[in-house]
């Protein structure tokens, strides 16, 4: 009976050892969670000199209050302006930063060629959401 309360006693302290031992002093905090883009519709023909509204909304899957997600996009083809809804123009492969994570993007054509703009979201962290948007020019569509 004696070894018996003195392997239990072993075996208790063994355990509450392990568990103490497991546990560090620090909290773990999340901070970087993924997020994706989502963009609603918007109209796909554009003609020289207009402007073409992009609603775009960031979705994150976790929530970090101080995560600033910057923007910059580049255009492969085309030619034309892109501004934030504040009315700040981007200047194509320059970083800017986004107050929120609804915001909008006003697009206006300069040319009349098909037109091709990147855009870029980044978190703090390294993550990149890429989106593509392509307009055709409604004049240079027409044939007579």
């Amino acid at each position: 009976m004696k070894n018996l309360l003195i392997l239990l006693a072993i075996l208790t302290l063994c355990i509450v050892g392990g568990i103490a031992c497991s546990c560090s002093g620090r909290l773990d905090i999340t901070q970087d969670y993924a997020f994706d883009l989502q963009v609603m519709p918007y109209p796909k023909r554009i003609a020289q000199d207009e402007t073409v509204e992009i609603r775009c909304q960031i979705v994150r899957e976790g929530y970090f209050d101080r995560m600033k997600f910057v923007i910059r996009y580049f255009q492969p083809d085309g030619k034309g302006e892109l501004r934030l809804g504040d009315g700040m123009l981007l200047v194509p492969n320059d970083y800017a930063t986004l107050t929120g994570d609804a915001f909008r993007l006003y697009y206006t054509s300069r040319c009349n060629d098909r037109q091709t703009i990147d855009v870029y979201v980044e978190s703090p962290f390294g993550r990149i959401v890429r989106r593509s948007f392509d307009f055709s020019n409604e004049d240079g569509e027409k044939k007579e």
